[in-house]
């Protein structure tokens, strides 16, 4: 029930901040609770265990990690080149109560992290590109969690030449459509 009230606490501060800043989409405002906050949740179940730190890429409001560090105590860098989201986010954090949350605002080719144990990203980037952050961010044994749409299969196809990575896939919980991929040993192809 504290997990609830504090991902209920979150979408009650980015309806506020939304007025001034674009966080979400104005038309996502009577869905936000399933289109962001289930959508994020449904991560939780394919975090590995342990608290390796974790980080979000492109974070923009929260979704999904501010969400997933709501749940859960693992230490989450929230990583966003926009400021005005950024403060939203180190905003967030602070009154809801969570320590586990360090924001970076950077570009993701500039950010510095430890080597993470879990990187996530949601509508951010094709997965060719996200695969490089990944490749760069993510510890040898971590794993990265990435949502994507309808576009999921293309976006895999085009990117297979490039990448060697063991790949699982896991229907969404929100959209028939789309797909999560937990993708881990990812290293480039090549000679």
């Amino acid at each position: 029930m504290f997990h609830v009230k504090r991902t209920e606490h979150l979408l009650d501060l980015l309806i506020r901040w939304n007025q001034r800043i674009n966080l979400v989409a104005k038309a996502d405002r009577d869905t936000l609770w399933q289109r962001h906050v289930v959508d994020s949740e449904q991560l939780l179940d394919l975090l590995p265990p342990g608290q390796t730190p974790a980080a979000d890429l492109g974070s923009g409001g929260g979704f999904p990690g501010l969400v997933l560090a709501c749940l859960s105590d693992r230490p989450w860098h929230l990583v966003e080149v926009d400021r005005r989201k950024a403060a939203f986010l180190v905003a967030a954090a602070g009154e809801i109560g969570l320590p586990n949350v360090r924001v970076h605002v950077a570009r993701i080719e500039d950010v510095v992290l430890p080597p993470l144990g879990v990187l996530t990203a949601r509508a951010l980037a094709p997965l060719g590109t996200l695969l490089g952050f990944a490749e760069r961010l993510l510890a040898p044994d971590g794993v990265a969690l990435f949502p994507k749409g309808r576009n999921a299969e293309a976006e895999l196809t085009a990117a297979r030449p490039d990448w060697h990575m063991a790949l699982e896939r896991f229907p969404s919980r929100t959209d028939p459509d789309a797909t999560i991929f937990r993708i881990s040993g990812i290293r480039r192809a090549g000679p």
